[in-house]
């Protein structure tokens, strides 16, 4: 299976340059605008390796680490575009995996990459397993990639699969659009609520009892989404 890198950066060229680069390369590749969009991306799907800017809008890449860390042992390779950010990530020493300088060459930051996971795979001998997901009477189970209801089996596309997660993780709690897609999409896919749209119609047609009634994925107009647990 791919290795998944998550760029959290808030250049949408350099976004987009990376993330062609690395899945040329081989890899399977996320993007994130802000450190908050990140962090709530890995909690959905955690990636193998993060590539984080040093200087994001919002929570900047040094606090951004901290959360990683608190909730995982994924390595970090800071990406930094002035000597200061520089000299402060090696003043703090705050235990990242590493740091590439921009602008740089592709070559030297696959090269990097493939170190740090090289090294990151002898460190994790056995991988953390997410728990199962139970909303009601649906069973969501990220590690086998399955879902049942009240025990019958629902067969979901891999996107399907990611935006159902995705509200499980919040279940009775609103998420708005903007949210689901940079944790679902990307933050490449921004602007285009309708995505978000005809995958719920989608999802709706395999879980709900009647699609036009929906009782589990219900809408907040003019806010967002929210799974809704339903009993038995």
């Amino acid at each position: 299976m791919a290795k998944h890198i998550l760029i959290v950066d808030d250049d949408a060229l350099l976004r987009r340059s990376l993330s062609l680069q690395l899945e040329q390369a081989g890899y399977r590749a996320s993007t994130s605008a802000s450190a908050e969009d990140a962090l709530a991306l890995a909690k959905r799907d955690q990636p193998d390796l993060i590539l984080l800017d040093v200087g994001l809008p919002g929570m900047d890449g040094l606090e951004a680490l901290r959360h990683f860390q608190q909730d995982s042992d994924v390595p970090v390779i800071f990406v930094t575009a002035r000597r200061r950010e520089l000299d402060t990530i090696l003043g703090l020493e705050l235990g990242a995996d590493g740091y590439i300088t921009k602008p740089f060459n592709p070559d030297v930051l696959l090269a990097h990459i493939r170190s740090v996971l090289r090294r990151s795979a002898r460190q994790t001998a056995v991988a953390s397993t997410p728990a199962a997901l139970s909303v009601g009477d649906m069973v969501i189970d990220p590690a086998a990639h399955t879902v049942t209801i009240a025990g019958e089996a629902v067969d979901l596309t891999a996107r399907e699969f990611a935006l159902l997660h995705t509200l499980a993780l919040e279940a009775g709690r609103v998420i708005p659009v903007d949210d689901i897609i940079t944790r679902v999409w990307g933050a490449e896919f921004m602007g285009e609520p309708q995505v978000v749209y005809v995958h719920i119609r989608w999802l709706r047609e395999k879980i709900e009892d009647d699609p036009n009634k929906p009782q589990r994925i219900v809408n907040v107009r003019g806010v967002g989404y929210k799974l809704v647990p339903r009993a038995e």
